[in-house]
């Protein structure tokens, strides 16, 4: 038996011995030691069948691999391989496995502070990563990507059906380095490919401006660590400047970390409850407003189709205490909410681990919430012109802006 042989029997014999001894409970187990090991180990007849069934199998696989297969084995990509496979095996979109490497992209990206591209990103319903919106003068936007561009593929690979967060991680990357998407462009018979430099990016999530009458605005581009701040201060530039209305606009928000929408809505609620989870035991827990101060004024939030998760506890928790009326299209209806275990070598695990429900009990996974008052956003009135005019002709906000004049 030659070297190269006897280094894949060795690998193959490890790695079936470890697939053999690792069930999925008590994966998480070990790493997270959120689970109690000695519950984990008390499996029913029909777990043990099933552990030994996947060996059996597992096994089999590793004898065609040693038999047949001819070129080396990466034995890091191997592992990554399984452990993926065992989390893709929930048919979960919103579950996954992360590297080391994907893990350290999260947990930037969810800070606010990152090195990527500039510009704000979602899935579509097709399951392709979709271009929201380039920054003003960012690096998208100077590269030539345009909101509504959808990107097919990133630096070669199909990105169809990956979950966002993996995306993300293959968008950004080390300061200077490249990325290459391939674009379905509307209006463009053919695919075409855009090359961004990545420079490093601080998330400015909020932005805001007071209209005529003291109608203030304020847009969220997505609920990082950073936003809850940056709220707080656009409401108290507001307040200074005698708002007497506002607009909140969650369109094309994709969400974010449901903390962030709490204290938020802490800013605006007062106290009061907010949301509030159930787990698969159906364990309740209660998350609520606790500040202080509040806004005593009219609030409209604007809401469409790419307005998920966090953006509709925030827009749910204002409607059921009748403090905010929502303008555009029927949100997304993501109602589930995701939980990230990191694991000791660096790596994590994000899992759905429970359903969020509004104030009154509403949960709209798979539903959305429908708006007060439907009114469908009119592109022609806004393309082609500069930032500010579009604010200005956008009907949907001008929707909001009539609405609330009246009140």
């Amino acid at each position: 038996m030659n070297s190269k042989s006897l280094a894949i029997r060795t690998f193959l014999s490890g790695f079936i011995t470890g697939l053999t001894c690792i069930t999925i409970i008590i994966f998480v187990c070990q790493y997270t030691g959120v689970i109690d090991i000695a519950v984990a180990l008390n499996t029913h007849k029909t777990d043990v069948e099933y552990k030994k069934q996947v060996e059996d199998k597992a096994k089999l696989i590793g004898n065609y691999i040693e038999t047949y297969y001819f070129d080396d084995i990466d034995k890091e990509q191997m592992q990554d391989s399984v452990y993926k496979g065992i989390v893709n095996g929930l048919c979960d979109r919103y579950s996954a496995y992360y590297t080391e490497e994907e893990n350290k992209t999260i947990m930037e990206k969810s800070s606010g502070v990152y090195c990527g591209i500039a510009a704000y990103i979602a899935i579509n319903k097709e399951g392709y990563l979709e271009i929201v919106k380039p920054s003003p003068g960012g690096l998208a936007e100077k590269a030539g990507l345009k909101s509504g561009d959808i990107v097919r593929m990133i630096d070669g690979k199909n990105i169809k059906g990956l979950d966002i967060s993996t995306i993300m991680s293959m968008v950004r990357g080390e300061k200077g380095t490249k990325v290459k998407f391939v674009i379905d462009r509307k209006g463009e018979s053919e695919y075409f490919e855009i090359e961004v430099v990545r420079e490093e990016v601080e998330d400015d999530t909020v932005r805001y401006k007071m209209f005529e009458n003291n109608v203030g605005y304020i847009s969220v581009s997505a609920f990082e660590t950073v936003t809850s701040d940056q709220f707080d201060r656009a409401v108290s530039a507001l307040e200074r400047q005698k708002m007497n209305s506002l607009i909140v606009d969650l369109r094309d928000n994709g969400g974010g970390q449901l903390s962030t929408a709490v204290e938020m809505l802490d800013r605006i609620i007062g106290k009061g409850l907010v949301v509030y989870t159930k787990d698969k035991q159906g364990e309740r827990e209660e998350l609520y407003a606790e500040d202080k101060k509040h806004l005593e004024v009219p609030i409209v939030i604007l809401v469409n189709g790419n307005s998920a998760s966090a953006s509709e506890v925030f827009a749910g928790a204002l409607k059921d205490y009748d403090k905010a009326v929502l303008i555009g299209t029927k949100t997304f209806g993501k109602g589930i909410v995701q939980t990230i275990f990191n694991l000791k070598d660096g790596s994590s695990i994000k899992l759905t681990t429970s359903k969020y429900y509004t104030p009154k009990g509403t949960n709209i996974h798979g539903v959305g919430f429908e708006p007060d008052i439907k009114v469908e956003f009119d592109a022609e009135s806004v393309e082609d012109i500069k930032e500010v005019d579009a604010i200005r002709r956008d009907n949907q906000i001008q929707a909001a802006i009539d609405y609330l004049s009246g009140q």
